[in-house]
């Protein structure tokens, strides 16, 4: 529905770069099944990081992050239209940057449903 927000939980990146490692693939499949089976549904990509470094290169980082996500998308088939990438640094965290696991947990990617 319009607004849901789902973390994408199998996406993977090497440190401090924005190549999308092959065991994301998986999960970015049922991201192409639910498009195709929602034709005119367009998503937000959004793209997070920890709070380690300057907020300038994870701002950078987080939305090269995103825009990876948007262009093996569309490689697959699915319309540029119905995609946005937004890169949100380390602005949004969902767990403290104070442990390691929370700053996994703050790397992540998430998809919002714009429209359906």
């Amino acid at each position: 529905e319009k607004g849901a927000n789902v973390t994408l939980r199998n996406i993977f990146f090497a440190n401090n770069d924005y190549k999308l490692k092959i065991e994301s693939m998986a999960e970015l499949s049922n991201v192409i099944a639910m498009l195709k089976d929602n034709p005119k549904m367009t998503l937000e990509i959004s793209g997070h990081t920890d709070n380690v470094g300057k907020k300038e290169d994870n701002q950078i980082l987080s939305l090269n992050r995103a825009k990876s996500v948007v262009n093996y998308l569309v490689s697959k088939g699915i319309d540029s239209k119905r995609l946005v990438p937004k890169g949100y640094g380390d602005s949004r965290p969902i767990d403290t940057n104070e442990t390691e696991m929370g700053k996994s947990n703050n790397r992540r990617t998430e998809i919002n449903v714009i429209s359906n």
